[in-house]
């Protein structure tokens, strides 16, 4: 068989299967061709999907007559003055995205560049190329792609139905605009209807961006997100981030940006799932936009057809970086959960017509399905209530951090080291009896003592009442708050095991008789071969024949425990952690397990002095908002809202 060249127009419609998949890919290549000849302005027009039409027009530095000539050329482009593909400083760099589509469909480019004296226009059809002809257009660009795929009628037999591919453009274009917001885009369907109008955002670059990402994502994302600053060896992160208890069942919402260009990077991906792993269980993720500065030549953008992936020279940085500035971030947000939360729970308690159906709302509609928190342990979880805003007012104000509002609220009082606290002992067999203070006495005549805090002064309130021996409600000069016992006090255990892990190790508590644990010989193995990383938390276990395990010693943070429940969790929690973990992660995961065994139960019944004691410990310790499993544990009930829930406003 004789070796041939195979002709131009079959290279190019070769090279198009590879950059141009779908219509979406289209409309990426061009709208990064707007963005790099410095547009302000990008309008998008596609009909049925952008199979039949696919029109962008910019208002960007134009091309001349002989630029237009070469611009549909492969590998023709303005994107690389230095011929070096280690420092790129453009979206596009390759020169294939306009022969591709030529290659493909029935392609017109007109173009004026500013200050000339008209415009010119060219035509590629299935590869062939015209010549440039006079036309007429403001300065800028538009450029027209018809009949998409015509050329190659097999590819279309792989397109999905219009509507879907149409949602694929609306995502290619909108990660694309978070990343510019200076950027005024449109997107229509031709039909008169539009489907997308953002303006440029105005003011502060950082402020822009939040603007611009709260069109996007909605505003549940704009007042609950959390700023993100950090800097190391000229790598630079910032961006916003969600609150843990915002959060959704795909990471569809998370949004990645490396120098202005949208990836979808494992290494990324994997740090924001190791900085959330202590507040989200693995089905949960959280929302987000994070933007990384660094170096051209320190990340490698031409290891994808699409470009939707990077590879970056130092990698352990840049995942040490993203890692270190979330868990950062999320530490300064102290307690706050998401508002998301608090009208959800509004939702919930908000009452029916007579003539409502479950679930409906006063104006015929329909709420949306309550959020799918999971159960832990013997945990009550709230799972009543709607995830967006209530459609009978705004929702509550953003709760600042609750390491700011403790330290604002600590700060006039006079605290000894925390002496004035009721104690909290990290016990399942009882808090230790603490001596009443007369702020938290029920129906008590006496006098607060002249330097103590007005009772509902506290972040998280005064508690006045249990509800099932499970809730606490607490009052605040705002409104109201409702604590899951349980969540809150497994959030403040786990923290207090991590903190004695870096502390040198966990404090031990012998058993008088040590427990005799029986499971299948290969739970016991791997319980086993773990002995060393359990001691470090505490947990001392031995063999003791097939399928058997001893129980020496356990947490002292742990009390009187089930020991027996305990370790079959712990054997099932390697069984799917496996060897994919480091050994720090590892560690962190059972602590999440032996948390939970610790923790007060709910059904456990509490005195004021307890409950008081647990809402204190809440206010000092951080991530207290939402437990291990990223269930909130709290709600905070403004009292304006409760006021205009029974018509009272």
């Amino acid at each position: 068989m004789t070796i041939r060249l195979l002709p131009d127009t079959l290279v190019n419609r070769i090279a198009a299967g590879e950059v141009i998949e779908r219509p979406a890919a289209a409309v990426k290549e061009l709208v990064e061709n707007a963005l790099d000849a410095g547009a302000t302005r990008i309008d998008v027009v596609v009909r049925d999907g952008g199979k039949t039409l696919i029109s962008i027009t910019d208002d960007g530095c134009g091309m001349t007559a002989d630029e237009l000539s070469l611009a549909v050329e492969r590998h023709a482009t303005s994107k690389l003055p230095g011929d070096d593909l280690l420092d790129i400083r453009s979206l596009g760099f390759r020169g294939e995205a306009l022969p591709s589509i030529g290659a493909v469909s029935h392609l017109t480019i007109t173009s004026r560049p500013r200050g000339a004296d008209s415009a010119w226009s060219l035509t590629v059809d299935a590869g062939a190329k015209g010549t440039p002809q006079p036309a007429a257009l403001a300065h800028g660009t538009r450029i027209e792609v018809r009949d998409l795929f015509a050329a190659v009628p097999a590819r279309l037999k792989f397109l999905k139905a219009p509507r879907t591919e149409y949602d694929h453009i609306a995502d290619c274009i909108e990660r694309l605009a978070m990343a510019h917001p200076g950027v005024a885009f449109t997107l229509s369907d031709g039909g008169g209807r539009s489907g997308l109008r953002l303006s440029a955002a105005q003011g502060e670059l950082l402020d822009a961006r939040l603007t611009r990402l709260g069109a996007l994502m909605g505003r549940d994302f704009q007042d609950n997100a959390v700023p993100v600053e950090a800097m190391r060896e000229a790598v630079t992160l910032f961006g916003w981030i969600g609150l843990p208890t915002l959060h959704r069942p795909t990471a569809r919402h998370q949004h990645l940006f490396v120098n202005g260009r949208p990836v979808r990077d494992k290494l990324m991906v994997g740090a924001v799932r190791a900085a959330y792993a202590d507040f989200l269980p693995r089905d949960r993720h959280p929302l987000l936009a994070l933007f990384l500065e660094i170096d051209p030549q320190e990340v490698d953008v031409n290891v994808h057809p699409a470009k939707a992936e990077v590879r970056f020279r130092d990698q352990g940085l840049v995942r040490g970086l993203i890692v270190g500035a979330l868990k950062r971030a999320l530490a300064d947000a102290g307690h706050r959960a998401s508002t998301t939360v608090g009208l959800a729970t509004l939702g919930a308690l908000r009452p029916q017509g007579d003539g409502d159906p479950p679930g409906a709302s006063a104006d015929g509609g329909f709420a949306p399905s309550p959020l799918p928190y999971g159960r832990s342990g013997g945990g009550g979880a709230w799972t009543g209530g709607w995830g967006g805003s209530p459609p009978w007012g705004t929702g509550p104000t953003v709760t600042p951090g609750l390491a700011e509002r403790a330290t604002a609220f600590q700060a006039p009082y006079p605290t000894n080291g925390g002496a004035g606290l009721p104690p909290l002992q990290g016990r399942l067999s009882g808090f230790a009896p603490a001596a009443r203070p007369p702020e938290y006495a029920p129906n008590s005549a006496q006098t607060p003592a002249p330097d103590a805090p007005p009772p509902d002064s506290h972040p998280l309130g005064a508690a006045r009442a249990q509800l099932h021996n499970t809730y606490i409600v607490s009052q605040t000069r705002e409104g109201i708050i409702i604590v899951d016992q349980h969540a809150a006090h497994e959030r403040l255990v786990y923290e207090r095991m991590k903190s004695a892990l870096l502390d040198g190790g966990v404090k031990r508590q012998a058993l008088l008789i040590p427990d005799l644990v029986e499971l299948d010989e290969p739970s016991a193995d791997r319980l086993l071969t773990r002995a060393a990383e359990l001691a470090e938390l505490g947990l001392v276990i031995e063999g003791f024949g097939p399928g058997c395990v001893l129980v020496r010693e356990v947490p002292a943070l742990l009390g009187q425990s089930d020991v027996k429940g305990l370790i079959a969790d712990l054997a099932e929690e390697l069984a799917e952690l496996g060897d994919t973990l480091s050994l720090k992660e590892r560690l962190e995961a059972v602590c999440g397990t032996m948390a939970c065994h610790g923790s007060v139960r709910a059904g456990r019944a509490l005195n004021i002095e307890e409950m008081n004691a647990l809402l204190r410990q809440m206010e000092a310790t951080p991530h207290s908002g939402q437990c291990n499993h990223g269930r909130p544990t709290y709600v905070e009930l403004k009292l304006a809202d409760i006021e205009r829930l029974f018509g009272r406003r």
